[in-house]
């Protein structure tokens, strides 16, 4: 196949949805598909939505000799008009790979107005999909308000050396010491670090540390945090974006993973902590809940819930047989889930069938 993967920026970019894009691209070319990457530059949002007004996009992506367009949904308010004429050219097919959608995130009420139209008529204007939970793929059908062909290709946690034997978890989480909390993500006011530095004031059923690993993607929410931080004293350590292999590290020597979005479409992070033995904490909102295991392999709490998420991590601090039942059940739970080859694998089965459909 001959195919063309529009995306924002690099791809290389570190998030859940670009390692998702990077693995496809990959495994694709292994198989002997020709892949183009369209770099389109990262802006604000207004920014994005300008670019429907220049041809010149539209031409770029109907120059392409390619079988299939695929396009990070992430990519949508750029590509309103260019999709219009692709599809009136009747140009190659175009599956939109959607990790979660931005109207599904908090926002004040006039922009989640124009979040949802925007996005309504970009989910309208694409031919196939690709969903990574099912969770992702029931918020498009409800915002595009009918059903979505596609295709739900769950992510993987896999990498090399990543899993650690159950053996090895149960001995870490009957360890002494404080509860070694991690923070895995953008330093961002939808991943709910504030949510986490507000419960762990009230964290006093045993000693814990908190290491926070992520990229400050926000400046003045970063800030913020770290203020709030300081009156949690050197319990809390800001480790700024860390290598793959410090990340694997950092994991391996912790005994839970705590992430309390206010949405995510899937969150990879989970699993990459499961493949370690750590439970996860996460909220009811968004994909969580197909990942975690509520009482068996982590715990979800209520989305901005300080008070039931302090009750939680109390709970971990408190009873270590609960923590080395909890991280037991989570290292078992990662096993349920593919891996990133069968993941790109089931995608390119559904593309190479959306190709057969001409």
């Amino acid at each position: 196949m001959r195919l063309a993967l529009v995306i924002y920026g690099s791809l290389d970019t570190l998030s859940g949805g670009y390692l998702y894009d990077r693995r496809l691209v990959e495994h694709l070319r292994r198989a002997g598909d020709t892949v183009e990457v369209v770099s389109l530059p990262w802006r604000n949002y207004p920014a994005h939505l300008l670019d429907n007004f220049d041809p010149g996009l539209g031409r770029r992506l109907s120059a392409l000799r390619v079988d299939l367009i695929l396009q990070d949904e992430l990519n949508h308010p750029s590509l309103l008009a260019a999709n219009r004429a692709l599809r009136r050219a009747g140009q190659p097919k175009i599956v939109s790979i959607v990790h979660h959608l931005r109207s599904s995130e908090l926002h004040t009420r006039p922009l989640l107005a124009l979040y949802r139209a925007v996005e309504r008529a970009y989910l309208r204007g694409v031919d196939r999909f690709v969903f990574n939970s099912r969770t992702t793929r029931a918020a498009v059908e409800a915002l595009a308000g009918r059903a979505a062909p596609g295709v739900v290709a769950t992510p993987a946690g896999d990498q090399p050396g990543s899993a650690l034997a159950l053996d090895a978890v149960r001995r870490r989480a009957r360890q002494g010491g404080p509860l070694r909390l991690v923070f895995v993500g953008n330093l961002m006011s939808r991943k709910g670090l504030h949510t986490l530095l507000s419960a762990l004031q009230t964290v006093d059923a045993g000693p814990w540390r908190l290491d926070i690993a992520g990229t400050a993607v926000d400046a003045g929410y970063a800030r913020r945090m770290r203020a709030v931080a300081r009156g949690l004293g050197e319990r809390v350590q800001f480790l700024g974006r860390v290598t793959d292999g410090d990340l694997h590290a950092l994991l391996a020597r912790s005994d839970a993973l705590v992430v309390p979005s206010t949405y995510e479409g899937f969150g990879i992070v989970y699993l990459e902590g499961m493949a370690r033995g750590l439970p996860a904490v996460g909220t009811q909102a968004g994909a969580a809940g197909e990942i975690i295991r509520d009482g068996e392999s982590g715990f979800l709490v209520p989305a901005g819930n300080a008070r039931a998420l302090a009750d939680v991590l109390n709970r971990l601090a408190a009873d270590r047989t609960l923590l080395e039942r909890m991280s037991a059940g989570a290292r078992r739970r990662y096993d349920d889930f593919p891996t990133w080859e069968q993941t790109a694998a089931r995608a390119r089965q559904y593309l190479c069938a959306v190709l057969e459909e001409r």
